[in-house]
């Protein structure tokens, strides 16, 4: 008998139907469930379920809680240590010259610190005047970029051949100001009721990656009259020097500059009668360090 292509189409069509029924009987369903292997049984009895909030997985958690000895996440309470000479310089003179250093340091976290402070200055001369002040303060973080503080001060100095002691309650705020100025201030309380204080603001202009020019200006003022620290009412004196360094390593820098010191009223009086000058300017040069 004779059959012509098209009619063996329909038997074609039914063969591969019945293949493909056969195939999808013999294969396991993909909404069944297969039977977990033992390992994947230990995994689900120490891992909890995860459940389903309108069709989201999320992510569930029984205990947040860090274990006992775990290192704390932020390093928030970690205590460190800062110790940085500003000054600490040379300058000469006709009659001998003098040492001065401005050196301050901290201990402590993010919020609170024990601070120290050391500035003074020391001539090479035979009859050795120095005028020296060293103040422990505890600082406070009160806002970005600044620092509240509060503690005591010591300041003693040379007067016509003799030694003279004071001790000063401190109140004062450092940090940074817009502009990247550092700016000190502090109002000093002596045990004898006298009231004075000082502002002082410092920039540091980075020519290169390792010459910096650094502007410096203090101010100090007084409400009475203290003969014998050479510190009249008023406006006391204004130092203002330009200092440039060459930072070897970003730790350490020696530098050069000049300094420019002018005393005003009766301060300039005073100073006259110790047989100083009330206008001085000055050459440096020294070393800027801090670790």
């Amino acid at each position: 008998m004779k059959i012509y292509p098209f009619a063996a189409l329909p038997l074609a069509f039914v063969c591969l139907l019945g293949a493909t029924t056969a195939a999808a009987q013999s294969a396991p369903s993909a909404t069944s469930t297969p039977t977990p292997t033992p390992l994947e049984r230990a995994v689900a009895t120490t891992i909890p379920s995860v459940p389903k909030v309108s069709g989201v997985q999320v992510s569930k958690q029984e205990n947040l809680e860090p274990g006992k000895g775990w290192p704390s996440p932020v390093d928030d309470e970690m205590k460190h240590t800062f110790v940085l000479a500003d000054v600490l310089e040379y300058r000469p003179a006709r009659d001998g010259g003098d040492f001065r250093w401005d050196i301050e340091g901290w201990h402590g976290g993010d919020f609170n610190r024990l601070w120290f402070k050391s500035e003074g200055e020391r001539d090479t001369a035979l009859k050795a005047n120095y005028d020296i002040d060293f103040q422990m303060l505890y600082g406070r973080f009160v806002k970005k970029y600044y620092d509240f503080q509060v503690g005591v001060r010591v300041e003693t100095q040379s007067f016509r051949g003799a030694n003279v002691t004071r001790a000063h309650a401190v109140i004062g705020i450092e940090g940074l100001i817009p502009y990247r100025y550092e700016f000190e201030t502090a109002l000093f309380l002596s045990h004898q009721g006298d009231v004075s204080g000082r502002v002082s603001f410092t920039r540091d202009y980075l020519l290169t990656q390792r010459w910096i020019l650094q502007g410096r200006v203090e101010v100090n003022a007084a409400a009475q009259q203290a003969e014998r620290f050479t510190t009249g009412r008023g406006l006391n004196n204004i130092e203002a020097g330009l200092r440039l360094r060459y930072e070897i390593r970003r730790k350490l820098g020696p530098y050069v500059g000049i300094s420019y010191d002018r005393s005003f009223f009766r301060t300039a009086d005073l100073v006259r009668q110790d047989g100083g000058d009330p206008k001085q300017l000055r050459f440096v040069a020294g070393v800027r360090v801090w670790r």
